[in-house]
């Protein structure tokens, strides 16, 4: 399987700050279970800005980039 980029420039920036929201969040307000969910949310949604890859995206066949020329 490929990664071929799927998330865009917007969804990349946005993704980033909810990633840093939730793990922040996490790490200073939140306890249990509560904590772990949103911890590991936020760091999926900031390894997928930071490799420009949605597993997500490619199950469903959707795309946030422009497509290529």
């Amino acid at each position: 399987m490929s990664l071929i980029a799927n998330v865009g420039s917007l969804d990349k920036i946005l993704r980033i700050v909810a990633g840093v929201v939730l793990a922040g969040i996490a790490l200073l307000k939140l306890d249990g279970t509560a904590t772990l969910i949103a911890l590991v949310v936020g760091i999926v949604l900031i390894v997928t800005a930071v490799i420009n890859f949605c597993p997500l995206y490619r199950i469903l066949g959707l795309r946030t980039t422009k497509p290529s020329a």
